[in-house]
């Protein structure tokens, strides 16, 4: 009944562990936003474009973005395509990659990472 009652315990413990404290990290409100000398906000993306590419993309166009299969490479796509026309394949999808697989924030700093690739 003891080993019962510990799993029981130990199991509890865990699953409440991995559930975390749900604590949302907010920025300090001392913080300025940056101006741009046109006196508009400027935006900083936050978003490591690398780090979504080798979340999402990897799986298909390869370790190293080479391509595999029926999976074209990204390693040189942006001598092949602009920024906008990379955007517009992560929302629509094209051949058998889906629309949507990256979005907002993270597929605008995707798109402008890839067209860096040449």
């Amino acid at each position: 009944m003891k080993k019962q009652l510990m799993a029981l315990f130990f199991g509890s413990a865990l699953l409440l562990g991995a559930c975390g404290g749900g604590e949302e990290t907010t920025e300090p409100a001392d913080e300025a936003p940056v101006e741009n000398p046109g006196g508009e906000e400027a935006e900083e993306s936050t978003v490591d474009a690398e780090a979504v590419v080798n979340q999402n993309c990897t799986s298909c166009h390869g370790e190293n973005l080479e391509g595999a299969g029926n999976f074209p490479a990204l390693n040189d796509v942006g001598s092949r395509l602009s920024e906008e026309e990379i955007r517009e394949i992560i929302d629509e999808g094209q051949g058998s990659m889906p629309p949507d697989i990256i979005e907002g924030e993270e597929a605008d700093a995707v798109a402008q990472w890839l067209s860096e690739q040449q």
